[in-house]
C-alpha cells in the first residue's frame, strides 16, 4: 500500500502545474486497453507507439524482444517511457500468456481479409492489441492465438502502413470510444496512488535523500 502521508510530502516538492497535470492525466489513464509489440526492428517504430501510448492514455505497453534486446529510443518516446510501464518480454507465448491471465483478448491487427475493420470494433472487453514487424507482420503464435483479427480500412494502392502509424490510428480509435462510452475504463484509486508515488520518484532530484530522511523523522 501507498504511505498517502509520504506521498503527499514528496508532491510537495513539486510545483502547483507539475502536481496538478499529474491528476489531469491520471485521469485519463487506462488498462481496459493495452499494446503490445512483437520484436519490430525499426527501434524508432517502437518508441513512436510508446509516445502514442502516452498521448492517447494508454498506461502499459509490452515489448517482445526475442530477437532484437534493444532499448527504447529516448529521443523519438520524447520522455514517454517516464509516464508509460513497459513491460518487457523474450519470447511471444510468455507475453500471451500473461495477458490472458490478466484478462485481456488478444487482438491481432492484421490486413487479412477475416479481419474486422477498426469502426466495426467492441470496446466493452479489455483488448491487447498486437502489432508485428515491419516487412512479416505479426508471428504465427500471434495469429493462431488470437481471439479477434483488427484491421484499418484503407483505399489506396498501398496496401499497408507503417506499425507506427498503424498503433497510432488504432489507439486514437479505441480510446476515444471508450471515452466516449459508459465503461469504467479508468484507473482504480490505488492505481493512481501507485503512479503518483512512481511519478514522483521519477521526477524529484535526490528521491533516495528526501524519503531516508522523511522515514528517520517519522519513524
Amino acid at each position: 500500500m501507498i504511505d498517502k502521508e509520504l506521498l503527499e510530502h514528496l508532491e510537495g516538492y513539486l510545483t502547483e502545474r507539475r502536481r496538478g497535470l499529474f491528476t489531469k492525466v491520471l485521469a485519463s489513464r487506462t488498462r481496459h486497453f493495452t499494446v503490445a509489440v512483437e520484436d519490430v526492428y525499426q527501434l524508432h517504430n517502437t518508441s513512436a507507439v510508446l509516445r502514442s501510448c502516452d498521448v492517447f492514455g494508454v498506461q502499459d505497453v509490452h515489448v517482445v524482444e526475442a530477437q532484437l534486446g534493444k532499448k527504447m529510443d529516448r529521443e523519438i518516446a520524447m520522455g514517454a517511457q517516464k509516464w508509460v510501464d513497459i513491460q518487457r518480454y523474450s519470447n511471444t507465448q510468455t507475453c500471451i500468456d500473461t495477458l490472458k491471465q490478466q484478462g485481456y483478448r488478444i487482438i491481432a491487427t492484421t490486413p487479412h481479409t477475416d479481419s474486422q475493420y477498426l469502426h466495426e470494433f467492441d470496446v466493452t472487453q479489455k483488448a491487447a492489441f498486437f502489432f508485428g514487424k515491419e516487412t512479416e507482420g505479426l508471428s504465427e503464435e500471434v495469429l493462431a492465438q488470437a481471439d479477434e483479427f483488427l484491421k484499418i480500412p484503407m483505399v489506396g494502392f498501398t496496401e499497408s502502413l507503417n506499425i507506427s502509424v498503424s498503433a497510432a490510428i488504432t489507439i486514437q480509435h479505441v480510446t476515444n470510444l471508450l471515452r466516449n462510452s459508459d465503461i469504467a475504463w479508468q484507473l482504480t484509486e490505488n492505481e493512481i496512488l501507485e503512479k503518483r508515488f512512481d511519478w514522483c520518484k521519477k521526477t524529484i532530484k535526490s528521491i533516495d535523500d528526501i524519503i531516508k530522511r522523511y522515514r528517520e523523522l517519522h519513524s
